[in-house]
């Protein structure tokens, strides 16, 4: 953690005081790691909505995984940050990001490092402008995890893997923040380029996103009925990865596809059911302005991007 020994964020003696979290969002994705987390013994406190925060502290969460197992944890609960803690973990939409923050002050979260579990990612400057480049590990999660209620979560994939760089904070924090998630059973690898760690993950979401909710349909339902579409989008995306000095392998992109059970969907698809808003333009935005600012032509991507929007 910045500021403090590294010890402070991982508990490496009997003597020292378990890692504090906060957990900025308690949904598919803040609620499943939150819940690994404390199931590991981590002191993990949720920053929530008024209704949300009722529910955990009433009933704690549920987490329903067929690769992790089913089990239940107790939840503390907050609606904003009161003190300090050594990891903050923003698991918000990016469509809820700056009221999010506003639970978050600066002066109280202190010295604590702050990893977003966010698509897209133009968050990292927002986040870099509040908390200080030091204090933000860039980071990005696959999972499909959804919250059915309050406080029950199921996990769907047959993986949870969580990618950080060090942008501009030390390495040893970095290496503190892989080893807590390792240590919850989170598969966590620290990669040398923030560049690739951002467009790997927006590589192979913005196409999956914008198709799953284009179309209404499921990921088995894109990487084959709609494959013709899935390949040009994810063409397009690369060489946009590519013109930004990112590695592009639009091959390892497709193939991961062919991970997810053929039923699962997007969390824009659900949203778009459920009537929420979209991250259309966090996700695919995102890569249409790039691709605008580098000069790569991305029209099937910017048509999509237009009739979500």
């Amino acid at each position: 953690m910045v500021g403090q020994d590294v010890a402070g964020i991982v508990d490496e003696a009997e003597n020292v005081d378990r890692t504090s979290v906060a957990v900025l969002g308690a949904g598919g994705v803040g609620g499943l790691v939150g819940a690994l987390l404390s199931r590991a013994g981590s002191d993990v406190r949720f920053v929530a909505r008024d209704a949300t925060v009722e529910s955990l502290r009433a009933h704690g969460l549920r987490v329903r995984s067929g690769l992790l197992g089913d089990f239940d944890v107790p939840a503390r609960a907050t609606t904003h940050l009161d003190s300090p803690v050594d990891v903050l973990l923003v698991a918000v939409k990016q469509t809820g990001l700056a009221a999010a923050l506003d639970l978050v002050p600066r002066e109280t979260l202190g010295d604590g490092v702050v990893v977003p579990l966010l698509n897209g990612l133009e968050h990292l400057d927002v986040l870099r402008a509040r908390y200080g480049s030091e204090r933000v590990v860039p980071a990005t999660i696959r999972v499909e995890s959804t919250r059915v209620a309050p406080g029950e979560i199921v996990h769907g994939s047959p993986f949870v893997e969580v990618d950080l760089a060090a942008g501009d904070a030390p390495l040893e924090t970095v290496e503190a923040v892989r080893a807590l998630l390792t240590d919850a059973g989170i598969t966590t690898t620290v990669r040398a380029d923030e560049a690739a760690l951002v467009w790997a993950k927006l590589s192979f979401l913005a196409p999956l996103a914008l198709l799953t909710t284009r179309h209404g349909a499921t990921i088995g339902e894109v990487r084959t009925t709609h494959r013709s579409e899935l390949e040009t989008l994810v063409a397009e995306v690369a060489a946009v990865a590519a013109a930004s000095g990112a590695p592009a392998d639009p091959a390892a992109s497709l193939a991961l596809y062919d991970r997810f059970p053929p039923g699962a969907r997007s969390s824009m698809e659900r949203d778009a059911q459920a009537g929420r808003p979209l991250e259309v333009d966090a996700i695919g935005g995102a890569v249409v302005r790039a691709a605008e600012r580098l000069g790569v032509a991305v029209p099937l991507t910017s048509r999509l991007v237009t009739e979500l929007g």
